[in-house]
């Protein structure tokens, strides 16, 4: 699983940790790289935020190695196993400890910015960070904020090794990690955007947080909405799964196009994105959102569960109905093509047009010849087998067809100029079969 950076793994994060809203959590973000991942989680759950300072005490003569961390409120967590083994003396411990607490208090003065510390006293605590390396800082933390007084503390994270996973599981009240790759080298590897973390972005996100969530924004009126722009994100029940989406709608746009991902991309992937910026550019809107909650999306089969995802597409665009006045429309890329054509092709169907990037309509079979919808398949050329299964696909529809080729591209679209020849492809279908009906 790759992040494109850590609000993006602090949404999905989010999605997993659904379950303990109802325990009135408080959520504690590892500085430096855990906060903007905790923020995202705090502002989901609707729970406060705040950060939970640790500093490792190394060995003196090999630093790497802890005997133990301290927190604040003075609170010590001593391993006198190594301690003893490492025969370390009381004047080396204490010298050591002296300067760990003098950062400890300067980094938790600097971040608070004046603010106290958030009690824990009988308090779920989901202590955050934005990955995990050996876990030793992460385990460092969990100790401290049960000694705080948490009465459970769960630990969540994005990305961790498996041996790792297993013994912080073993550490931990509760344990959630949305993937384990084993091959594991950093945790920067599985995000796209990994650049560091200032501290003026945690203080920063520390003071939002403090200053309480945003209001819970209701349902717009179709007719008010079409005259301002709309640029949210947005909560999407539907078949009983809420579902995280981003709602771009430019004001007058005269249609709203509803992405269906495929497998391995989500909401955040670059590639959906460039297209729907194209649509936004034509004055449509977009809606980009996730089929999959991201404990679902660890488990590779339910990305070809193209019933459910169609299920839950059409329910989402129950959702938007409500919400707009303008024709609706699909894009799908992979597997999700097959779940926007099935969409497509239920009874009551009420879409105006469709657009395959690289799909897999034979997934969509044998309902292909029931949608309406015009539909637009593109393939890349290069991409040979998936060829094959679209002009079969375009064989099978009863619905206006047209197979574009787009020469030289693979099945992502990644060489130069492929994915742009995509995005107009897209904006002239769909400009072309939805605006006119507005």
């Amino acid at each position: 699983m790759l992040f494109t950076d850590r609000a993006d793994a602090g949404h999905r994060l989010a999605e997993s940790l659904r379950h303990l809203e109802k325990e009135d959590p408080v959520v504690l973000g590892l500085p430096r790289g855990g906060v903007p991942v905790a923020f995202q989680v705090a502002r989901a759950l609707k729970a406060p935020l705040d950060v939970i300072v640790v500093r490792k005490l190394g060995v003196p003569y090999q630093r790497e190695l802890g005997f133990g961390a301290i927190g604040e409120g003075g609170v010590r967590v001593i391993s006198d196993d190594i301690v003893r083994r490492g025969r370390l003396e009381q004047a080396d411990l204490a010298s050591v400890e002296h300067a760990e607490a003098a950062e400890l208090a300067r980094q938790a003065e600097r971040f608070r910015a004046g603010r106290p510390r958030l009690s824990l006293e009988g308090r779920t605590a989901i202590v955050v960070d934005d990955g995990i390396a050996t876990g030793a800082t992460a385990a460092a933390a969990c100790q401290v904020v049960r000694a705080q007084g948490a009465a459970r503390v769960v630990l969540a994270v994005p990305v961790a090794p498996p041996d790792a996973a297993e013994r912080l599981r073993a550490a931990t009240d509760e344990f959630v990690c949305l993937s384990t790759p084993f091959a594991f080298s950093a945790v920067g590897e599985w995000y796209q955007d990994f650049s560091q973390t200032p501290d003026d972005e945690v203080v920063s996100l520390l003071a939002q947080a403090a200053d309480g969530p945003e209001p819970e924004a209701s349902a717009p009126d179709p007719a008010a909405a079409a005259d301002r722009d709309i640029e949210e994100e947005v909560a999407i029940d539907a078949a009983g799964v809420r579902l995280t989406g981003d709602l771009s709608v430019p004001a007058g746009a005269g249609a709203v196009v509803m992405f269906a991902h495929g497998s391995g991309s989500s909401r955040h992937s670059p590639r959906n994105r460039l297209v729907a910026a194209a649509l936004n550019e034509a004055g449509l809107g977009t809606l980009l959102f996730d089929l999959l909650t991201p404990a679902e999306e660890a488990h590779r089969s339910n990305v070809f569960d193209i019933a459910t995802l169609a299920e839950r597409l059409r329910d989402a665009t129950g959702w938007l109905r409500e919400r707009t006045a303008v024709p609706i429309g699909y894009f799908g890329a992979s597997t999700g093509a097959a779940a926007a054509l099935r969409a497509a092709a239920a009874p009551g169907a009420d879409v105006g047009a469709v657009v395959s990037r690289g799909g897999r309509p034979d997934l969509a079979e044998p309902l292909l010849h029931a949608v309406r919808a015009p539909t637009l398949l593109i393939v890349g050329g290069n991409d040979t087998l998936v060829i094959d299964l679209n002009r079969e696909a375009e064989a099978a529809l009863r619905c206006e067809t047209r197979l574009d080729i787009v020469p030289g591209a693979t099945h992502l679209f990644e060489e130069h100029g492929a994915l742009r020849q995509v995005a107009d492809l897209a904006r002239d279908w769909f400009v072309g079969h939805l605006v006119k009906q507005a």
